[in-house]
């Protein structure tokens, strides 16, 4: 049975969809762990409607009884490192690379080979050490309001810090995940000093101190607030797919723009989600069959599509939304960086004032 024909199927599995019900789910997803044959345990960071329809697929396949269990990101991998050995999860799925690294430094994931990833996923998308290997991409970039930014002024990330922005640039807090990765990246790239004077200049060119999330920021963009921010690429396409006319608004007054892609440029910035199998995992050889199942050309498909992001795997499908987005230069710098350079990253944003 395809991933498409199993949209409207009754879930068949043991789910769970809120942390909430943390206790409950522990109990029962043991009580699982314990007896079952078959089975796979899953924490996921991705909404249920956004990984629902490929475990099933997955189930169907492999004859695979899958227990999800779906919450915010960091209190998910609070939950692993208190469960610690005890833990029933057998695998971990959750975005950014960032958060990846943490999950891996916590001691909450083992490393895992296979012939099929190593085929499928480059190799700057997964872990070094093979502790975490990507799902899908989303790049985080430039977007601009056309009536007031011409896209011939847009160049490059570090442009961002010319004078010439002043008062024109929103950002979301330094806090925020997917900033550290951004700066992260930006440090393997040009280095501690160059970084620093980065981060010194667009603070100084912000239009309002740091805000919101990446879709209050593209809707100040929409509505002047400023000129230009930086956001991932899927929210811009989660507004473009919006049912809401307030939504549709914001997306076509808003543009994307690809930074550093000229020639001898290291491209845009892209990041993943992605997946581990956790230290405690008893069904292993399942949690790795989840995993490959979801790196084939189909599940890429429509993982990516039902997320407004890029597949990993080279000739899998991009989403028909995506596609005017056009063609551009990714950054092949390897996502391990990302969480190396993390402690770094917010080191130099607490000292250039980005709150």
């Amino acid at each position: 049975m395809t991933l498409r024909n199993l949209i409207n199927k009754l879930d068949r599995r043991v789910t769970f969809g809120r942390i909430g019900f943390a206790a409950l789910a522990s109990s029962l997803l043991l009580a699982n762990h314990a007896q079952a044959q078959g089975e796979v345990n899953i924490y996921s960071a991705r909404k249920q409607a956004l990984i629902a329809p490929a475990l099933d697929a997955f189930s169907e396949q492999h004859d695979v009884v899958v227990n999800l269990i779906t919450g915010s990101a960091d209190a998910l991998l609070s939950r692993l490192r208190a469960e610690g050995s005890a833990s029933p999860a057998d695998l971990f799925i959750t975005v950014d690379a960032g958060r990846l690294y943490r999950a891996k430094a916590a001691g909450v994931l083992q490393p895992l080979e296979s012939d099929v990833l190593a085929a499928n996923i480059p190799s700057h998308l997964q872990d070094a050490d093979k502790y975490w290997f990507g799902l899908s991409q989303r790049g985080r970039v430039i977007f601009y309001n056309p009536e007031t930014v011409s896209p011939s002024e847009l160049s490059t990330y570090e442009d961002l810090a010319d004078p010439k922005w002043q008062g024109r640039i929103c950002v979301r807090s330094s806090a925020n995940i997917y900033n550290q990765s951004l700066v992260a990246s930006m440090l393997e790239a040009s280095g501690r000093e160059k970084t620093q004077l980065w981060i010194n200049g667009l603070v100084s060119n912000l239009a309002r101190p740091p805000f919101g999330g990446d879709v209050d920021l593209l809707k100040a963009v929409a509505a002047g607030v400023c000129d230009v921010t930086l956001a991932n690429t899927y929210y811009y396409g989660r507004l473009g797919q919006s049912a809401n006319p307030d939504d549709r608004k914001v997306y076509e007054s808003v543009k994307l723009f690809w930074p550093n892609q000229a020639d001898g440029e290291r491209g845009a910035h892209m990041n993943v989600s992605g997946a581990g199998i956790t230290a405690a995992a008893t069904n292993i050889e399942n949690a790795k069959l989840v995993i490959e199942f979801l790196t084939n050309h189909e599940s890429q498909a429509w993982y990516a599509d039902v997320n407004n992001e890029y597949p990993v795997v080279e000739g899998a499908q991009v989403p028909k939304m995506l596609q005017p987005f056009g063609e551009f230069r990714a950054d092949t710098l390897s996502l391990s960086k990302l969480g190396e350079n993390n402690r770094k990253a917010v080191e130099l944003m607490d000292i250039g004032g980005w709150k």
